[in-house]
């Protein structure tokens, strides 16, 4: 009788652990991953100088361009960030709208380091985030983002130079 209990409750504890593992070894929604390239420029930039060292600011600017996904399609970008930096080189935030040809949107939030050359000129910047919401057919996106870029030395009159860079977007869509 106590081996037949024993054999009893032995089948009852596999055939739930067995499927307690199946439950979980089933995906709930596959991971997608989107790559592009952007070349943006600064549209406004507003900078405070803060006069506990040499070169140290803090700046609240906008950058705007186009974004040019792996599968050919086109979207524009609007970047509103915030920097402290000491000779160009620090830390910034940054929530980025990519706005696509049928309106449908992603919102990035993202943080990251700005390098400089040492004459105190942006030349890099390297970020990580999340994507925080979306629209349209990105309706309930969830997911991070990676992204690095150059910026090309400011021409005459520029608030700053030109950026061209590349992301990566590793997400899932909510089933509606």
């Amino acid at each position: 009788m106590t081996i037949r209990k024993f054999s009893i409750g032995l089948a009852v504890a596999s055939i739930f652990v067995l499927g307690i593992w199946l439950l979980g070894s089933v995906p709930q929604a596959m991971a997608e991953t989107m790559n592009y390239k952007w070349f943006n420029r600064m549209t406004k930039m507003e900078r405070f100088p803060i006069p506990d060292a040499e070169g140290h600011s803090v700046s609240l600017w906008v950058r705007e361009g186009a974004i040019i996904l792996n599968s050919g399609e086109l979207a524009w970008i609007k970047t509103i960030g915030f920097s402290d930096a000491t000779k160009g080189a620090g830390t910034l935030i940054t929530y980025s709208i990519l706005t696509f040809q049928d309106g449908s949107t992603i919102i990035q939030h993202r943080k990251g380091t700005q390098q400089a050359t040492p004459a105190g000129v942006l030349s890099a910047v390297k970020q990580t985030g999340e994507i925080i919401h979306g629209t349209g057919r990105f309706q309930g996106i969830k997911g991070t983002v990676t992204t690095s870029s150059k910026l090309l030395p400011p021409e005459k009159e520029e608030l700053s130079g030109k950026s061209l860079g590349e992301g990566t977007m590793v997400y899932t869509l909510s089933s509606k």
